[in-house]
Parts: structure tokens; C-alpha cells; sequence
């Protein structure tokens, strides 16, 4: 709950704060259109540089991912791995860089959000 914490939500023109809500146990309703937490920490580690959500940039899209580990009971270990400690020859020549500054739960986030599909809302 620390994350939403102080957020500004406007809904219809009016502006709020979310963690308000959330704290005094009222419904939110505007937090259903909400980024997801795996897309709010893509975005603010860079990762959209690489990745795009449905195609190939630099490395492979997030729905590729999803797909080629779809069933794999190791794919969330074995991701979260590649991107603390980075990688390459999966996908191709160009190496993923490695993100020791991450912490270890946004990387399990960002990694469950990716094997989810990658979900915008």
C-alpha cells in the first residue's frame, strides 16, 4: 500500500489522492484503469528502451517472452535471474544487460507482469 501511496488519480475532473482511499478502506474505482505495477517499474528502469510490449526493438517484445515461457515452471526464476544478472544467445546476439541496482522485488514484479502477457491495465 506504501506504493500508492500520495498518488494523484483525477477521475471525471476531479482530483484525488489515492492512498487516502486506500487507507481508509473506501472503494477506489479509478484504480481498475491503473498501470500495472510491472509497467510502472519497466518504465522507471529503463526497460522500455529495450522491450517493447508486442514486437521486437532491441531485444524481444514482452508478449514474445510470455509466450515462448508459457507452461515453463522454472521461466520465473530463470528470468528474474537474467535480468539481475543480464544475459544473451536466447534471443539473438545482442547481450541484455545486467540490473544489480534493481531490487529483488521489483524484478520478481516486472517478471510476473511480462510472463503474465504484459498487461497494460
Amino acid at each position: 500500500m506504501a506504493g500508492v501511496w500520495g498518488r494523484r488519480v483525477v477521475v471525471g475532473g476531479w482530483v484525488g489522492v489515492l492512498g487516502l482511499a486506500v487507507v481508509a478502506g473506501w472503494p477506489v474505482g479509478a484504480s481498475a484503469t491503473a498501470a500495472p505495477a510491472g509497467l510502472d517499474i519497466a518504465r522507471s528502469n529503463a526497460c522500455l528502451g529495450c522491450h517493447a510490449i508486442d514486437r521486437k526493438l532491441v531485444g524481444p517484445g514482452f508478449a514474445q517472452v510470455a509466450a515462448k515461457y508459457k507452461g515453463d515452471p522454472q521461466a520465473q526464476k530463470r528470468l528474474e535471474a537474467k535480468v539481475r544478472d543480464g544475459g544473451s544467445g536466447v534471443w539473438g546476439v545482442i547481450p541484455m544487460p545486467a540490473h544489480p541496482r534493481m531490487s529483488d522485488a521489483d524484478i520478481k514484479t516486472v517478471v510476473q507482469w511480462v510472463l503474465e502477457g504484459a498487461p497494460s491495465k
